[in-house]
């Protein structure tokens, strides 16, 4: 009798691991003739939510795909092998068996062959991993059904599918705010008064184009630091006057005492943040792009800007990413910069499996004419032209002459930048062939943080945010939210890349070196006139 209770109880031990173990979602192979609308009839669900579930399997998939479904006999929140849901597996005490947990970090492995995944953190929102990522909230919860519900810290989410081997995981900076954070800033402007001393709102009246920009940089970081107020960081903002000499900075240095900021933001000049980087030991942000910012050596700057070679190899890695045997052209002006641009692009594409030769075309007699542009194209493939100039009569000959082929022709032009030449060019020609270009900006009109800043913006000064008003949002905002973190600033960009309202920072930063921001995106022109960012 007792041999007979103990064979029971193994028995029912046996069944209860087995069942603790089950799945909530199984794999299953499709039979001949079967459709995505047949077997969600089976399993008394809707044909979008079993699609949803599988989303890179057609309606009418080929025998023997196996396919994710759910387990109807448990209702155990669980993982999946392959292609299932990354939910913990949990036993109904909460706790994981080594068995359990060994199968989910295989699973966990396995679909990180396939995806770029990434742990939900406290704070993360739809719009913040649907921007840095670049994908939308229907793609996301078409790759996890469960986000219907909403994001859960600790989730771990498929992002996109990964389209090469050499993809890698990117990795978004968290918001953290450490609870009673103090911050001092230091805020270095040529505001153009007579004051030294720490300056009122009141007293910021512009009283030229620059004194316009100052203010509107000013008034986006007054933006920027309320927005943190509110958020229960306690900030202490020291506004200087910097003036158009570095007598003023000077005469600053000499009278405060800086270093009891946790940060600076500014000056605007190149040259008195260098002399400011000799004076204090804390950190200093350029808030702006100048050609000198390349002499910067001092550990302490942080430049908000990227320089702009960094826009051509950011336009370079994404044309070595897509290419499938496209015709490439190379347009150069023939003067010595576009020159050794051209002779390096065409380097770099040439060493790519899928080209064997870059067109290049120059001005004769000062323009291009079309001609030169027709003895290259390619009828029968996709025309990409890469511009390696702004001189204004190459790139409008170039527009002009792929703009009367676009009809006969597949035709794609490509730029480091939208620079002022392109301002002079109908943004209706742009459209038409899909003008792709780098920018340190991109705003998504339609966002929920834009919609809130301009109408923050506006119910404040009276007027849209300008240019400067955002980027002064931006950086302020972005520069306080790390230092709020409690750690130290250069550690919080090793965490990751952030965007805000227009711009995405990336820094690069070496521990006994200058820290620069590598955030870039790539825009393209559509047919509407519309922008879409491709990266």
């Amino acid at each position: 009798m007792k041999h007979f209770q103990f064979f029971v109880f193994l028995c029912f031990l046996t069944f209860s691991v087995s069942c603790g173990q089950q799945k909530k979602y199984i794999q299953y192979k499709v039979k001949e003739g079967e459709t995505m609308r047949n077997i969600a009839k089976k399993l008394d669900m809707k044909t979008k939510d079993l699609l949803r579930l599988n989303p890179d399997v057609d309606r009418r998939p080929v025998a023997n795909t196996v396919i994710v479904i759910p387990n109807k006999q448990f209702k155990s929140v669980v993982d999946t092998k392959n292609e299932g849901t990354l939910d913990e597996v949990k036993k109904s005490d909460g706790k994981k068996t080594d068995e359990v947990k060994e199968d989910e970090e295989e699973a966990l492995a396995e679909i990180k062959k396939n995806f770029v995944v990434y742990e939900v953190k406290k704070g993360d929102t739809f719009y913040s991993l649907t921007r840095f990522y670049n994908v939308t909230q229907h793609d996301l919860v078409a790759l996890n059904p469960e986000l219907s519900e909403g994001l859960k810290t600790g989730q771990i989410i498929k992002i996109k599918a990964i389209k090469n081997e050499t993809e890698s995981e990117v990795t978004i900076y968290e918001d953290v705010i450490e609870e009673d954070v103090s911050l001092k800033v230091a805020l270095l402007l040529p505001f153009l008064t007579k004051e030294n001393d720490t300056l009122e709102a009141e007293e910021l009246f512009p009283r030229s184009r620059l004194a316009n920009i100052v203010t509107d940089f000013y008034l986006g970081s007054e933006i920027a630091i309320d927005s943190l107020r509110k958020q229960g960081v306690q900030i202490q903002l020291n506004v200087y006057d910097t003036g158009r000499n570095s007598t003023k900075l000077d005469s600053i240095v000499k009278a405060t005492n800086l270093d009891d900021n946790d940060v600076i933001i500014g000056p605007l000049y190149s040259e008195e943040t260098q002399f400011l980087a000799k004076k204090v030991s804390i950190p200093i942000v350029f808030p702006v792009y100048s050609k000198n910012q390349s002499k910067f050596s001092s550990s302490k700057l942080i430049k908000t800007s990227p320089e702009k070679n960094v826009f051509k190899e950011e336009l370079i890695t994404f044309l070595k990413d897509s290419l499938t045997n496209q015709n490439i052209i190379v347009v150069g002006d023939g003067k010595s910069a576009s020159n050794i641009s051209v002779n390096s692009i065409k380097q770099s594409l040439e060493s790519h499996d899928s080209v064997s030769i870059v067109h290049v075309v120059k001005p004769k007699d000062g323009y291009i004419p079309r001609e030169r542009f027709t003895t290259v194209f390619k009828n029968d493939t996709k025309n990409w032209i890469l511009m390696a100039t702004d001189n204004n009569v190459i790139v409008s000959d170039a527009i002009n002459s792929v703009n009367s082929l676009a009809d006969s022709l597949q035709m794609r032009v490509f730029a480091y930048n939208k620079s002022r030449a392109y301002d002079k060019v109908d943004n209706l020609k742009l459209a038409r062939v899909n003008f792709t270009y780098v920018s340190d900006q991109y705003v998504d009109e339609d966002s929920p943080l834009t919609k809130a800043f301009n109408a923050q913006y506006r119910s404040k000064n009276k007027a849209l945010p300008s240019f400067y008003a955002t980027k002064g949002f931006d950086i302020t905002y972005d520069i306080l939210m790390r230092l709020a973190s409690g750690n130290f600033l250069k550690s919080t960009f090793r965490d990751g890349a952030s965007y805000r309202i227009e711009s995405k920072y990336d820094y690069d930063t070496k521990l006994f070196g200058i820290t620069e921001n590598k955030g870039l995106f790539i825009v393209k022109y559509n047919k509407d006139l519309s922008l879409t960012r491709l990266k």
